[in-house]
C-alpha cells in the first residue's frame, strides 16, 4: 500500500501537474515554445552586367529604362527599333519554259501546235530597316533581286510601293526608297562596341506570320570563308532567325541597329541557333555610297594571294610558324605592281596588322577609300622588307 503510494506520490502526480503546466503554457504564451521563424535576409539584386539599366546617357525622354532593375525587359528596346523596321513583299513575273518534247519538230508537225511558254506571278517576302527620314531603306539584295513589284510595308499599317536605288550583290545588301511622310528612323550602333555575349535582339518577319522579335546573343564576329558572297564580314548570333527574317535588324539591349540579318545555316531551313548579320557599319556605308554614288565604293591593292601552308613554307624553305600571305598574282600598273610588290613575296602585315586570312585581308583593303595609304611589310628571299602602295578604286571581281 505504501508502495502504490509513493509511486503516485513521486511519478503520477509531478506527471499530471508537468501536462498542467505545458496546457497552459501553450495555451496562455504559445510564443515561449514556438520556433522563432526566421527573417529573410534582405537581399539587394544587382542589375546584371551588360542588360542592367540603361546608362543615363541612352535614356531617351519618357523612357523608364533607367528604373529597370533585377529581371529585365527589353521592351523599351523594341518600342525604340520596332518602328522602323518594315516588311518586303516582292512579286516577278516568271515564264514557266515547254517541256523540250514541245520543241520536237516532228511533235509539233503531228499535233500542229506551238503551245507558248506559261507565265505565273511568284511573290516572296522579306524584311527591311528605315535608315533616314526621307525614306532610304536597307535590305538584302536576295530579298528583292529579280523582282518586278516591291511593296514596303510599316510598322503602322502603311504599304507604299518601292524603287530600287542601288545594289551590291558581292555583299548582298540592297537600298530602297519609299515615299512617306513621318518616317521613323533606327539608331546605328558603332560596331567597335559590339562584343561575343552581348545580348541582341533580331526584328522581322519570319514566315510571314508578321512582326517577331527573338532574343539570343553575339556568338561571334568577324565570321568569313562561308562561301555566301565575296565579301563576308559577319556577326553570328543565335538568335532565331528564320526565312522572312532577311533584311531585318539585328538590335542592342538599347534598341540601335548592330546588324543587318542575312543568313542561318540549317539543314532543316529553320532557325538552328546559328544566324549571320551583316555589320551596322558596314551596311551605313554602302547605303551612303549608293545614295551618293549610285554604287559602293572599295579599295583595291590588285594581287592574287595565296594563304601559307606547312607545305608551301616547306617548299619555300621557311619557317613553319610564318603565317602571311603570298603572292600568286599582280595586276599590271595597279597599286601593288607600282609598289614594287612582286610574286612569290609573302605579306604578313597590312596597315600593321596581321595578314594571315587571305578574306579579312581582302576586307581590309575594301574597308579602305581610292587614294588611302596601305603599308606593307613582306617578306623576299628570307629578308623583312616594307614597301607603301596606294589603294585604287576596286571593280567588280577585282581584288
Amino acid at each position: 500500500m505504501r508502495s502504490a503510494q509513493f509511486i503516485v506520490n513521486t511519478l503520477v502526480i509531478p506527471i499530471l501537474v508537468g501536462l498542467v503546466v505545458a496546457f497552459s503554457v501553450l495555451l496562455w504564451a504559445p510564443e515561449l515554445v514556438t520556433p522563432a521563424t526566421p527573417k529573410a535576409p534582405a537581399i539587394t539584386y544587382a542589375p546584371l552586367a551588360g542588360i542592367g539599366p540603361m546608362p543615363e546617357q541612352r535614356n531617351e525622354p519618357g523612357s523608364n529604362a533607367a528604373g529597370q532593375a533585377g529581371p529585365v525587359s527589353y521592351a523599351d528596346a523594341v518600342d525604340r527599333a520596332a518602328p522602323a523596321v518594315v516588311n518586303i513583299f516582292t512579286r516577278k513575273l516568271v515564264r514557266r519554259k515547254t517541256h523540250p518534247l514541245f520543241d520536237d519538230p516532228f511533235f509539233q508537225r503531228f499535233f500542229r501546235t506551238n503551245p507558248e511558254p506559261s507565265e505565273r506571278m511568284q511573290s516572296s517576302l522579306g524584311s527591311g530597316v528605315i535608315m533616314s527620314p526621307d525614306g532610304y531603306v536597307l535590305t538584302n539584295n536576295h530579298v528583292i533581286h529579280g523582282a518586278d513589284q516591291i511593296v514596303v510595308a510599316l510598322h503602322d499599317g502603311r504599304e507604299v510601293n518601292a524603287t530600287v536605288v542601288g545594289t551590291d550583290p558581292e555583299a548582298d545588301l540592297a537600298v530602297l526608297k519609299i515615299e512617306l511622310e513621318n518616317l521613323p528612323q533606327i539608331q546605328v550602333a558603332h560596331d567597335s562596341q559590339l562584343r561575343i555575349g552581348d545580348v541582341v535582339l533580331a526584328i522581322g518577319n519570319p514566315f510571314g506570320v508578321g512582326q517577331t522579335v527573338t532574343l539570343g546573343i553575339v556568338s561571334a564576329t568577324g565570321r568569313n570563308q562561308l562561301g555566301l558572297n565575296t565579301y563576308e564580314d559577319y556577326i553570328q548570333t543565335d538568335a532565331a532567325i528564320n526565312p522572312g527574317n532577311s533584311g531585318g535588324a539585328l538590335i542592342n539591349a538599347y534598341g540601335e541597329l548592330v546588324g543587318l540579318n542575312t543568313a542561318i545555316f540549317s539543314k532543316s531551313g529553320g532557325s538552328q541557333g546559328i544566324g549571320f548579320a551583316i555589320p551596322a557599319e558596314v551596311a551605313s556605308r554602302t547605303l551612303t555610297d549608293i545614295a551618293t554614288h549610285g554604287a559602293t565604293i572599295r579599295g583595291w591593292l590588285g594581287i592574287e594571294v595565296q594563304e601559307s601552308t606547312p607545305q608551301l613554307l616547306t617548299a619555300l624553305s621557311l619557317p613553319q610558324a610564318l603565317t602571311g600571305l603570298i603572292v600568286t598574282g599582280i595586276y599590271p600598273d595597279g597599286p601593288a605592281d607600282q609598289a614594287k610588290l612582286a610574286v612569290g613575296d609573302i605579306l604578313v602585315k597590312i596597315n600593321a596588322q596581321d595578314a594571315a586570312n587571305a578574306r579579312s585581308a581582302m576586307n581590309q583593303i575594301a574597308a579602305l577609300r581610292p587614294g588611302d595609304g596601305i603599308d606593307l611589310e613582306f617578306i623576299r628571299a628570307g629578308q623583312k622588307m616594307q614597301t607603301h602602295a596606294t589603294a585604287g578604286q576596286r571593280k567588280a571581281h577585282q581584288q
